[in-house]
């Protein structure tokens, strides 16, 4: 392998063709505008494979660039086999009311560090979770997601999460702030609009935002949701939601990621430079622009944009620490062990997955 390029790292996060680098891959991520990449199932194929492709990726700069997933658990979890299968979050919740506080958070903890020291055994610093989403029965694409329908429980079982994934060598990114809960429809898919007010808000999804940032949580990233009694742009568009609301209410300082610029909910604001150019004004750190492989040149060819220091502070602190060396150290870890054992049956009594 080639020695890495010295490049600072840029604000966007593109992803990846398949199982290894191509030559398309390589030129997108040594362009400047780049500083993460995003994996999804199809870049995934086995452990040995997984830990040679982000090898690859962290080869090509220095810094090297942020290797993020979407790895929540249930059925958002891109890597199976030879990982343990997490259940949903809301097993959880449900595991808070059968068998009290205690025995769930000491449960979400063990469920953080499992799914964090996999995942940086394989080499991937950072996970999309946890979902602070409150449960109102509204929204299929949150549904068994949220860890559950109170706010105070929810922002309990996640800073407990937040703790086991520390333990384990990573941050956390809260997601979907102020909440996509509440409305029906997908933002993958429409633009979700929520009529309620700002006090209704802060009464319930909130919550779970305060206590994560009051944790120390690291990342948080905003929903394509219009709220229009509070702004009439997307959440992750509004300087109303990230500067005013975020920044300085709630005295967030660490990393603001967009949701996917290819979104349907990203579509109200323009084309993809359009979109890049909102969400960073509005108050994001770093965009994510996934499965268009199209628009990801055009923003590479046509978007000037340099990464401000503060931003570069924030992202330095989302790489991945304290890995074990491979699968087969991690499971001679009697902390890897004992949090299997914590862990295990979670979810089985509703029809969960079962733990691998």
């Amino acid at each position: 392998m080639s020695e890495a390029k010295t490049l600072a790292l840029g604000p966007l996060m593109l992803d990846v063709e398949g199982t290894a680098l191509s030559a398309d891959d390589r030129q997108r991520l040594l362009d400047p505008l780049v500083g993460g990449v995003i994996l999804f199932s199809r870049n995934y194929d086995s452990p040995e494979q997984l830990c040679e492709l982000t090898a690859a990726i962290h080869g090509l700069r220095n810094p090297s660039l942020i290797v993020a997933v979407d790895h929540e658990g249930g059925r958002v979890q891109r890597f199976r086999d030879g990982f343990t299968a997490i259940p949903p979050m809301r097993a959880l919740g449900e595991l808070w009311d059968s068998a009290g506080a205690q025995r769930a958070q000491e449960t979400a903890r063990e469920v953080g560090f499992v799914l964090a020291a996999e995942l940086r055994a394989h080499g991937v610093d950072l996970s999309f979770a946890p979902v602070l989403d409150v449960d109102f029965g509204n929204s299929s694409v949150i549904g068994d997601r949220a860890l559950h329908y109170d706010p105070q429980v929810i922002g309990t079982l996640a800073v407990a999460l937040f703790r086991g994934m520390q333990a384990a060598g990573m941050s956390a990114v809260g997601k979907h702030f102020p909440g996509h809960g509440h409305v029906r429809a997908d933002s993958h898919h429409a633009v979700p609009v929520d009529e309620r007010t700002i006090e209704e808000i802060r009464g319930a999804d909130l919550v779970p935002f305060r206590r994560l940032i009051a944790a120390g949580l690291g990342g948080i990233m905003p929903a394509h949701v219009i709220y229009p009694r509070v702004d009439d742009m997307p959440a992750g568009f509004s300087e109303t939601w990230l500067k005013q609301i975020l920044r300085e209410q709630l005295q967030f300082s660490g990393m603001v990621f967009s949701d996917d610029l290819s979104m349907e909910g990203a579509s109200v604001v323009g084309g993809v430079i359009e979109r890049a150019g909102a969400a960073l004004a509005a108050g994001c750190d770093m965009i994510l622009v996934c499965n268009e492989s199209a628009a990801a040149d055009r923003l590479l060819a046509e978007f000037d944009y340099v990464m401000p220091a503060v931003s570069l502070i924030r992202l330095a602190r989302m790489h991945g620490r304290a890995a074990a060396a491979s699968m087969v150290k991690l499971r001679e870890h009697p902390r890897y062990v004992e949090a299997l054992r914590a862990i295990a049956g979670l979810g089985q009594a509703s029809g969960r997955l079962p733990l691998a």
